[in-house]
């Protein structure tokens, strides 16, 4: 038989989407598809937990601006459903969505499955468009076994997320790596999570450059990696694989190129053969902003993706130093 299906929103004065994101998901409640839609109000001000009310959604409060983890342990604890299906307020799940999450669960025999967000963002400003493309591509690329977790648009079977503890709101009280941290957990307790491309969703998030910057490297780069650096014998699972190493390093060779061949010391061709290289590894990534967008972005988005490589290498050299120094004060405190 098909799970009962919970599904969960966290939100933090999110009325500007709020309304968007549970319209399907009511849909899908009154079709009989899921069995509840919960709301956690995380202490808003703007209206959110009235509109979610108003609505027909069950309202819950965080008791306290908790961070969208904590808010999603709240309604676990008290959800109807044998699986526990996470979705953030800014993202719209399409029409199938649940069809296609019960699909998963029934073929797969996962404990948690998860999908991505679509190739169509409303927010037409250059960075929206490049994250979520970008995050499209990668998710759609992943499909199969996962070893992390998405709590954008994802499920979790409750008995195991209870067993496991849930988010671990205390180490990330922002919205961060909480769900990438419970994946690793699910993980290491032998339980299998699905990536399921088909299980799509539209972000309506509009991306900025001091909020991408900020989130991408404070909210989930420098964590990331400092998770990373804990877990050594997992390293290489954690979409850090040998393919993104090479196109990592590819990036730091491009600017070191550009900088030395401005400063005369390499030939100009040196940065024009690289970026041919980084053309060749980023293909797939580029055919898909080129199919979205045109030429004129797929360029503008793989150069920026560059950028993405040179932050996230030095959020991953920047935790590897602290971890080595605090090594070096704990061995210095022994002796």
């Amino acid at each position: 038989m098909t799970p009962a299906v919970s599904a969960i929103t966290p939100v933090f004065n999110g009325a500007a989407t709020l309304a968007r994101c549970l319209a399907p998901l009511l849909a899908m409640q009154r079709a009989g598809e899921i069995a509840e839609v919960i709301v956690v109000d995380d202490g808003s001000t703007d209206g959110s937990a009235a509109i979610a009310a108003t609505l027909g959604a069950r309202v819950l409060p965080s008791g306290g601006r908790l961070g969208p983890g904590g808010a999603r342990n709240v309604a676990a604890a008290v959800a109807r459903g044998d699986v526990l299906w996470f979705v953030d307020a800014d993202v719209v799940v399409h029409a199938d969505a649940a069809r296609v999450l019960a699909e998963a669960f029934r073929r797969t025999g996962a404990t948690a499955v998860f999908g991505t967000y679509d190739d169509a963002p409303p927010a037409a400003n250059f960075l929206s468009q490049y994250k979520n493309l970008v995050h499209h591509h990668y998710h759609r690329e992943g499909e199969g076994e996962a070893e992390t977790f998405w709590a954008g648009c994802g499920a979790i079977r409750k008995a195991v997320f209870l067993d496991a503890g849930g988010f671990d709101a205390a180490r990330y009280p922002e919205p961060s790596i909480e769900d990438i941290e419970l994946g690793a957990r699910l993980r290491d307790r032998g339980h299998a999570i699905w990536l399921a491309p088909g299980l799509q969703a539209t972000h309506l998030k509009a991306w900025h450059l001091a909020n991408l910057l900020h989130t991408e490297i404070f909210r989930r780069a420098l964590p990331w990696s400092r998770l990373i650096q804990s877990r050594p014998a997992r390293a290489g699972t954690l979409n850090v694989g040998p393919a993104e190493r090479a196109r990592a390093v590819l990036a730091l060779v491009f600017f070191a190129s550009v900088a030395l061949a401005l400063a005369g010391i390499v030939p100009a061709w040196l940065p024009l053969a690289t970026l041919g290289a980084i053309a060749v590894a980023n293909r797939k990534l580029m055919a898909v902003f080129r199919r979205r967008r045109g030429a004129v972005f797929a360029l503008a988005g793989v150069l920026f993706h560059q950028v993405y490589y040179v932050y996230a290498s030095a959020a991953f050299a920047w935790s590897w130093l602290e971890r080595r120094a605090a090594s070096i004060g704990r061995r210095s405190s022994a002796t």
